[in-house]
């Protein structure tokens, strides 16, 4: 760091605020630097700059899975968010188990984040008093909630599954179907069918359901949507927790030749990139997930440079009505 300094003629507290503090360094003196840094092959000691500044410049972020498009999708956004500031981020699933999740932040915390970011409201009660005692910035994506940790960035996946019933209680129908995921740790798909029972039950309509004990595939969606098309009272329009079942449901329909939307009516969650181009194009909702990561990553800027305070933001979701109903 001495040799930067003296290359790019500042001091070695100047080159130190330059990856601690960018925005407390002008953008000449800092660009300065960094052709220092450059021609010397310089690369700063992260764990080094920690133990002098108590805090890492790492943000921990702990998924339920790494195998889904909506949350590579959020821990992009923050990434890109984060690293323009020098902060990295350290990424652990926990499979949809919150005594996982306690060991992980347990872990993550030793490494003396700057922040931590957990998926949705369920955690024990070891995770919150761990978190509650380290006194980090917290905050909790995918849900809105209140009487969050200490920030929340999200929206309601019960009123997704409601405005998803309300649709098709709208197109007069009477017979409805729901396939939910469900898979132990998985509140949020559960969410989304309680919101669709909620109305079909206002309704007083009839409502025939699948679950699976499996991760989302398009394989599951054909065996639930086969299984739900030979009841007794088989549904006029089904929604299902995941695209991915969605597009299996879509493959069966074809399959077995019936007609989407005019003998039975479709809906997904996710809005993933084939929705929109499958034969017909399949009804979805769109989470909030790319704004969810930058938002996440712009409070906890803030709140590392010691503005803002805790909030709960409601960022809603988009119900798109396309041909599969």
């Amino acid at each position: 760091m001495a040799d930067v300094a003296r290359l790019a003629g500042v001091s070695v507290t100047t080159v130190s605020r330059s990856y601690n503090e960018p925005d407390a360094v002008s953008e000449k003196i800092r660009l300065r630097i960094v052709d220092a840094a450059r021609s010397l092959a310089y690369v700063p000691n992260v764990m080094a700059g920690s133990l002098a500044a108590a805090r890492s410049k790492t943000v921990a972020v702990v998924v339920p899975t790494l195998n889904n498009s909506a949350f590579a999708l959020m821990l992009e956004e923050m990434t890109k968010v984060l690293n323009e500031h020098g902060y990295q981020v350290m990424v652990a699933s926990s499979d949809y188990s919150i005594e996982r999740e306690e060991e992980l932040v347990k872990s993550l915390l030793s490494w003396a984040p700057a922040g931590i970011v957990l998926t949705g409201r369920h955690h024990t009660r070891g995770t919150l008093r761990l978190l509650v005692e380290d006194g980090l910035p917290v905050v909790e994506v995918g849900e809105y909630l209140e009487g969050a940790i200490d920030s929340n960035i999200g929206f309601s996946h019960r009123d997704v599954g409601r405005r998803v019933a309300r649709h098709f209680a709208g197109l007069g129908i009477r017979r409805f179907g729901l396939v939910v995921v469900a898979l132990p740790g998985d509140y949020r798909a559960a969410d989304r069918g309680n919101g669709f029972k909620d109305i079909v039950i206002g309704e007083e309509a009839h409502l025939e359901e699948f679950s699976l004990a499996q991760r989302a595939s398009s394989k599951g969606g054909a065996a639930a949507f086969a299984d739900l098309m030979t009841r007794a009272d088989r549904p006029q329009a089904i929604f299902f927790s995941n695209d991915i079942l969605c597009l299996g449901a879509l493959f069966e329909a074809g399959r077995l030749g019936i007609r989407v939307p005019d003998d039975v009516k479709l809906c997904g969650y996710g809005d993933f990139d084939f929705a929109a181009t499958t034969s017909p194009p399949l009804s979805s909702v769109r989470p909030p997930d790319r704004e969810i990561g930058r938002r996440a990553g712009e409070l906890l800027l803030m709140r590392f440079g010691g503005r803002g305070e805790a909030v709960s933001i409601d960022l809603g979701f988009e119900h798109i009505v396309r041909g599969s109903g």
